[in-house]
Parts: structure tokens; sequence; C-alpha cells
């Protein structure tokens, strides 16, 4: 994710730039941070390479999540992941060929925390596939009081769809933990711009080809 704290970078476009040759297959971006415009070209450049492009909803408000699932058919992104407004959202992306993937549990404030049990969680992941969602999007690591690979383990069982583990994904470990648990994919932003994910190799480049090794 071209994002930092739960935003989209405002440098976005000249950051892709830097990277689109590393070899990425999936990228994106939150529905905060800059404007519709700048995401619309960010994701264009990132077709152009064959990326599955994904927009994050982190906004607190139903009205902007709902505005949110409005600009990701104006953007023309694959997939539209968090928010919890099923029913409006679905009949938004109805017939546009993007995939929903909605927060189960209780995401509060921004950055997005995760309130709510691992019982929660899988009961969520059932309806949402009941309702035709593509999967969910997990913010196991963001939990303020469960155990992170619990919900996880919860949403696998509660979940036939694209399982997405979001938000302070940091380390080596935490990928292996997510690759035992079953989990599809895994979203990483601010550890890679911070250098954090791998300190010995710095540079933006070298932080996303270590992540890439760790997914295998």
């Amino acid at each position: 994710m071209l994002t930092r704290s739960d935003e989209t970078i405002a440098n976005c476009l000249d950051i892709w730039d830097s990277i689109e040759d590393v070899g990425l297959q999936h990228a994106g971006f939150k529905d905060v941070g800059v404007d519709v415009p700048t995401l619309m070209e960010l994701n264009r450049r990132m077709h152009d390479r064959g990326v599955t492009t994904y927009l994050e909803v982190v906004s607190t408000s139903p009205h902007a999540c709902v505005q949110s699932a409005r600009a990701a058919v104006q953007i023309g992104v694959d997939r539209l992941m968090g928010g919890q407004q099923l029913a409006e959202t679905l009949r938004i992306l109805e017939g546009t060929g993007i995939e929903y993937l909605p927060f189960p549990g209780e995401p509060v404030g921004h950055p997005t925390r995760l309130a709510g049990d691992a019982e929660l969680v899988e009961r969520h992941c059932r309806e949402f596939d009941r309702i035709g969602c593509a999967g969910v999007d997990l913010l196991a690591y963001r939990a303020t009081t469960a155990e992170p690979l619990d919900l996880v383990r919860a949403a696998r069982r509660g979940t036939n769809g694209y399982l997405v583990v979001a938000g302070s994904v940091s380390t080596p470990a935490q990928i292996d933990d997510l690759r035992d648990a079953g989990v599809d994919a895994f979203t990483i932003g601010s550890a890679v711009f911070d250098g954090s994910f791998s300190p010995r190799t710095p540079g933006l480049v070298a932080q996303l080809v270590a992540v890439m090794d760790a997914a295998g």
C-alpha cells in the first residue's frame, strides 16, 4: 500500500514511478490523503503494469464510506476493502466488476483499530459470504483486546472468499504466521516506508524486495 499512518502518501505518483519495475502484482492506496484525480492516475499507472489494485476505506463516518465506494468506481480499482456499509456499497458496485471485502469485527477511529472477539469476526465473515462479498479485510494486528491470530483463524473459518489481513504487518515472522493461518494476502505500508521491515537493507526498493521474499 502506498500509505503511511492510514493515509495515501502525498507523493504517491512519484513513489510509484520509482518502484514500478520491482515486480509487484498487487498494490493499493487509502481513501484519504490525496484527491480522487490523483488516485485515478495512480490506478491507471498501476494497471499499465498489470497490477491488481485496491482502495481501502478508512473513513470513519457511514456517509464518507459510501462516498468512498462511489470513488472506487470512478477510480476503477479491482477491489474495494474496508467499511461496513454493506447494502449500499454492494449496490454501488453492482455491475462494475469491483470486488468488495468489508471489515469484520468493530473498526473504530483513525488510524483504524479493531474491537470485537473471534466469535464476532467469524459471524461477520459468514454473513459477508452470504450476501455476496468477495472476501474480508481483517485488521488483525490492530485488535484492541483479541489475540490477532485467533481473529485470523476465525475469519478463515468464516469466509470461503479472499482473506486479507491489513494494518500493522511489519515483520517476516508475522508474514509466516499469516501464511500458516491460511491468509490469502496482507497489506504493508508504513513498515516499508520507514525502513523498519528490513532495517539492514535501506531503501524503498530493497524493503519491497525483502517483503516479497518473505511472502514467497
